[in-house]
């Protein structure tokens, strides 16, 4: 073992231990292949760290600034960051915006009361929707679901995707706009179970970026819940450009990896944009040798989606599954914003992939005993 990490040289025979699966993955060009398994994204993280709340200010948050060249960790306020960037520099954000996602109903005959999870709009006209419901074993198709005082929305069951999964035909008679704007009333907006709920006002603020502009997401991209007008001005007023990718962010990223193997791991397929306007911005600050900065694991899922052969960004609209973990040599940003994930999380992994294995896991060793909090509400990770 060497820095954490297991290595064979080329050709050797791997241990037939059915115990023990490994990530195999050849590294770069050394003749060596790395073998990462999930328990090396384990870490004890104390609960009292995991965020409940928002900071009281967006960009009052603490940051850790890692220096991936020489591991150097520095511990700032999030606002320091424009200490990081100079004119012509890139920041890449995703401007999706969370709807309210989380519904409470009742089934017809037992009343028994059912958590719908709103996934994915499948048809408009029809009024069909993915969703997850909670508790699954009472929920068949052909059930009716009722929501809301006088029965406001009722929805059909009419197929079983998953043990969890189920889509839903709404029964509404008005028109599309008022069936969204009454099931969005109905909605909450779905915080991560950890996080304490506040004054619902509150929440419908901060659980959302201050650019959120393209509504679709489930969770919130929660590196970006940092910034703050104020700073995005500054930043401005400093040379620095604003490049904008949508990725409308589901559950796929927060599901339990439960393999080993991390290439045995699917991720849920997520709806990406990456505009012309994007790309020459991108684009030019890499041609000049200018750092393009991503804001969130969702960005680098975005932009690593769609790149071209020169390693430049071209434009996309569709859907992407990538799955960033160690090894993986990146052909856009050179700098990463991002909070501190939890233990075995393909969040977790991803960072680990741009900062570095062993310098990411030190960051986290760091960041517990400096009492840094994790999370959605949590503190802030820059990589340099």
């Amino acid at each position: 073992m060497v820095n954490g990490y297991f290595f064979s040289e080329m050709g050797s025979k791997i241990g037939k231990s059915k115990k023990i699966l490994y990530l195999c993955a050849r590294y770069k060009n050394t003749g060596i292949f790395l073998y990462m398994k999930l328990s090396h994204f384990n870490f004890k993280l104390p609960s009292d760290l995991i965020a409940k709340y928002p900071a009281k200010y967006r960009d009052e948050s603490r940051l850790m600034v890692l220096n991936r060249k020489n591991g150097k960790i520095e511990h700032k306020i999030f606002k320091d960051l424009i200490k990081h960037f100079s004119d012509g520099d890139v920041i890449i954000f995703n401007n999706t915006k969370v709807f309210p996602a989380r519904l409470y109903g009742n089934k017809e005959k037992t009343g028994a009361e059912i958590e719908v999870f709103l996934l994915r709009e499948l048809n408009p006209d029809q009024r069909l929707w993915d969703v997850l419901v909670d508790p699954a074993r009472k929920i068949r198709i052909g059930n009716k679901l009722y929501f809301g005082d006088d029965d406001a929305l009722v929805a059909e069951v009419i197929d079983n995707t998953t043990s969890r999964g189920r889509t839903l035909r709404f029964l509404f008679d008005g028109t599309y706009e008022e069936f969204k704007k009454t099931l969005f009333l109905l909605g909450e907006m779905p915080l991560p179970k950890w996080v304490r709920k506040q004054v619902e006002t509150i929440d419908n603020e901060r659980y959302q970026t201050i650019y959120a502009k393209h509504e679709g997401a489930v969770a919130a991209p929660a590196a970006g819940l940092h910034f703050s007008r104020e700073l995005l001005k500054r930043l401005e007023i400093k040379g620095v450009h604003f490049a904008e990718i949508t990725l409308h962010m589901g559950l796929g990223s927060f599901r339990t990896v439960d393999v080993e193997d991390l290439t045995k791991h699917k991720m849920d397929s997520e709806q990406i944009i990456v505009s012309k306007e994007t790309v020459d911005i991108v684009n030019n600050a890499k041609l000049n040798k200018q750092n393009v900065c991503a804001v969130g694991t969702t960005v680098l899922r975005a932009i690593e989606t769609t790149v071209t052969t020169q390693g430049l960004l071209k434009p996309y609209e569709g859907w992407t599954n990538k799955f960033i973990f160690p090894p993986y040599d990146f052909n856009v940003p050179n700098r990463l914003i991002t909070n501190f994930h939890l233990p075995y999380s393909t969040l977790l992994m991803s960072v680990a992939a741009f900062g570095g294995y062993e310098q990411t896991m030190k960051a986290y060793e760091v960041a517990v005993k400096e009492k840094y909090h994790f999370g959605t509400y949590g503190d802030a990770l820059l990589i340099i």
